[in-house]
């Protein structure tokens, strides 16, 4: 586990003036870092930002990353930091979604006294705990992306996973939501590789498939549909990254509807017109979903943090944090109520067979 610090301000003396404490925990593994390594520049934009005008009630916010390899030993060593940090008030942005779910359950049973807000966690649970999830769930992204494929008349789509585990996790989910939408379901599971998988599809295969796995996954998948020389649409899920898969090149005969937890980040939303512009003056780095949904992780923290009762402590966040109250964040409107979310935000984009993203 290595260790990234913070942004911090001194006063005339030159003495650290003591802020509120955060800490984020970040999933660098080969299979996390495509959406990890935006997630965490977007976090770092915000809080940048927030303390450059000011901070929470004058005082910086000191945001601390600590980088894991995603193991269980590794996870173990961030509990055990984190009991050693009473200033921490929050963990935040916690990504990717894998560990976001480890840590979820350690600190459930480990540390229910400190809120882990906004992580990047496709399953938050049922909302009775310290995590605040803000983001729409895999099974919300799944039912979104299939009924759009019943509203343009499809009948008929395949369901590629990555792996036996995303199958595992996954396929419950994904045959109920084409069930209730009467849409004939074709499971499809590498025994090998991906691109040997792409190579069993025929001219009877579905030809929209929905991808559920990670970025390099989908490369792969979709070199193996390059060789077949036949068209097919590829659905992916907010773990993948557009613009990584867009340097890594897709198949001429594959273009791929991305579907995503944030807003497109060419909207007009103030809150998505502010990221561009933070992003522009901090960073030389593309737009992408992942970088602005740490961004929003990032924001949505500081907004509850600034409305606590009291002294901005651990408890006093987490009675705050613990009301979970929706938030209109500069016109998007988040919800960390799982049992009260009657809508979420579900947003399709494409990256066409020509290398250009469309919406």
């Amino acid at each position: 586990m290595s260790t990234t610090s913070a942004f911090s301000q001194t006063g005339k003396a030159g003495a650290v003036v003591a802020g509120a404490t955060v800490v984020q925990i970040v999933d660098t593994s080969p299979t996390q870092i495509d959406v990890s390594k935006d997630f965490l520049v977007g976090s770092r934009a915000a809080w940048q930002d927030l303390n450059a005008r000011g901070g929470l009630r004058g005082k910086p916010v000191r945001h601390l990353v600590l980088e894991v390899d995603g193991s269980p030993k590794a996870l173990r060593g961030v509990a055990d930091t984190l009991k050693a940090m009473p200033e921490c008030v929050a963990a935040v942005g916690t990504v990717g979604d894998k560990t976001a779910g480890q840590l979820a359950a350690i600190l459930r049973r480990e540390m229910p006294e400190l809120p882990h807000v906004a992580p990047w966690l496709h399953n938050p649970g049922d909302g009775s705990d310290n995590t605040f999830g803000i983001f729409a769930t895999r099974q919300e992204q799944i039912a979104y992306a299939i009924k759009s494929l019943a509203v343009m008349g499809v009948q008929h789509v395949g369901a590629v996973y990555a792996s036996p585990l995303e199958m595992a996790l996954y396929r419950e989910d994904m045959d109920r939501a084409a069930a209730e939408l009467q849409l004939k379901l074709h499971t499809y599971s590498p025994s090998t590789s991906l691109d040997k998988l792409a190579g069993t599809l025929n001219a009877q295969s579905p030809r929209i498939l929905i991808f559920l796995g990670g970025t390099p996954e989908l490369a792969q998948f979709a070199q193996g549909i390059e060789k077949q020389a036949a068209q097919r649409y590829l659905v992916a899920m907010s773990d993948v990254n557009v613009v990584a898969l867009q340097q890594l090149g897709v198949s001429r005969f594959s273009p791929v509807i991305s579907t995503q937890s944030v807003p497109p980040v060419n909207s007009n939303l103030p809150l998505v017109r502010a990221y561009r512009d933070v992003m522009g003056r901090l960073y030389d780095e593309p737009p992408t979903a992942q970088s602005l949904a740490g961004f929003i992780s990032a924001r949505y923290c500081a907004e509850v943090l600034q409305g606590v009762e009291g002294n901005i402590t651990r408890n006093n966040a987490m009675l705050a944090f613990s009301k979970r109250n929706a938030v209109d964040l500069a016109g998007l409107r988040l919800n960390p109520d799982t049992r009260k979310r009657t809508s979420v935000l579900v947003t399709q984009s494409m990256l066409g067979a020509d290398g250009k993203i469309v919406g």
